[in-house]
């Protein structure tokens, strides 16, 4: 049964304090794990000291190549078409979400050529790329962009 005098700390929880300067058999003896010399062995001494803009420039991490500023489409794939709609059927944003083909239509939706189409398809307010839109007029598709 749990009452007050059996109550403990959880393990791992409570950590005794080093005992610094307690000769050299404790290894923290001397000069207490702080070193020899110098403004880190002083008492009062922070672990980081700021020594000017230019140390601090070079401690921050660079932007390394291109990051466009412009958001990028959802894309699909011809074959992933192919495989889902019907012949006849409509392919817009919202078709494409509500068939789990893309995660989001906020940033446009482009269709690419990956893959091979045999349904003629409707293809409305989706960007297509010239191979897909060749791909999807030669199965006899419609595109309005």
């Amino acid at each position: 049964m749990l009452s007050l005098h059996n109550l403990s700390p959880k393990s791992g929880s409570k950590k005794t304090k080093k005992r610094l300067g307690r000769g050299i058999g404790s290894t923290l003896g001397k000069t207490s794990g702080r070193g020899m010399k110098g403004q880190k062995s002083r008492s009062g001494a922070s672990g980081f000291q700021r020594l000017g803009m230019r140390k601090l420039m070079l401690a921050t991490p660079k932007l390394r190549g291109f990051n466009s500023p412009y958001n990028k489409p959802a894309t699909v794939n011809v074959g992933d078409l192919a495989a889902v709609f019907l012949k006849g059927e409509l392919v817009s944003p919202d078709t494409l979400k509500a068939k789990n083909l893309i995660a989001t239509k906020k940033n446009g939706v482009k269709i690419l050529s990956d893959g091979e189409v045999t349904v003629s398809l409707k293809v409305s307010g989706c960007k297509v790329s010239k191979a897909a839109s060749e791909k999807i007029t030669a199965a006899g598709g419609t595109i309005n962009a």
